[in-house]
């Protein structure tokens, strides 16, 4: 078994003083956070077509997604149509897992909504989240306007709603969800960060492909969580 690399070991007085050498770049890159979301808060908006999706009650308005409130974050899960819950979208899969009912109640309180929208058949994506057991809000894309169509998938756009209209704010993609990926974060604070190949690590580092550990025997690794059955 190869032996492991660890950081260096030093007494204590070196270890804080190296941490306080980091603490000063770390306030540094949580001020450039705030300047970019003050810049994100000054962008136009564009007006959004009148377009429905699909939820339980059938065809809705996408202004009724925001369920009467003034915001509504959208996140876009790929989806393989008709394939089994264990071949479905990892990394969709691992962006949801922190996206439970508190998190939702706390973005309500500021009068955010969030949903999920999908390019899948609605009975195959609801399927899908009741099996996860998840709670958020799910809506089917399939036969709305291009104006909701994504490259496949993994987007995360925000709308504002001004009285029966509906204007576009933001949107990002690939890196930019990490928001709604606290794992990420917190793997970034040990010493061995995300384990990823593409980190400046040094050298004798644990390293894989990025994302390669979202799936585990078959499946993504948070449906383990739901079920104990084997993939045949």
């Amino acid at each position: 078994m190869k032996e492991l690399v660890i950081p260096k070991i030093v007494d204590r007085d070196e270890w804080e003083r190296a941490r306080a050498e980091l603490l000063v770049r770390e306030k540094m890159h949580t001020r450039a956070g705030d300047e970019i979301a003050a810049v994100r808060r000054r962008l136009p908006m564009t007006r959004m077509e009148v377009v429905t999706v699909v939820g339980p009650d059938g065809p809705v308005l996408l202004r009724d997604v925001f369920q009467g409130r003034r915001m509504l974050i959208v996140y876009h899960f790929m989806w393989s149509r008709g394939a089994p819950h264990d071949k479905q979208c990892e990394g969709c899969t691992h962006s949801q897992v922190a996206m439970n009912a508190a998190v939702c109640a706390y973005l309500a309180e500021r009068d955010v909504t969030y949903a999920v929208f999908s390019a899948g058949p609605w009975s195959e994506i609801v399927a899908y989240r009741d099996f996860m057991g998840w709670t958020a809000p799910w809506y089917s894309t399939a036969d709305s306007s291009e104006v909701l169509a994504t490259r496949t998938g993994g987007d995360l756009r925000c709308y504002l709603r001004v009285n029966d209209e509906v204007f576009e704010t933001y949107e990002t993609k690939w890196r930019g969800i990490e928001a709604m990926l606290p794992t990420l974060q917190l793997l970034d604070m040990t010493a061995y960060g995300r384990q990823e190949t593409w980190e400046d690590s040094p050298d004798g580092w644990p390293q894989d492909q990025a994302g390669s550990w979202w799936r585990r025997d078959g499946r993504p690794v948070a449906q383990w969580t739901r079920t104990n059955a084997t993939i045949k």
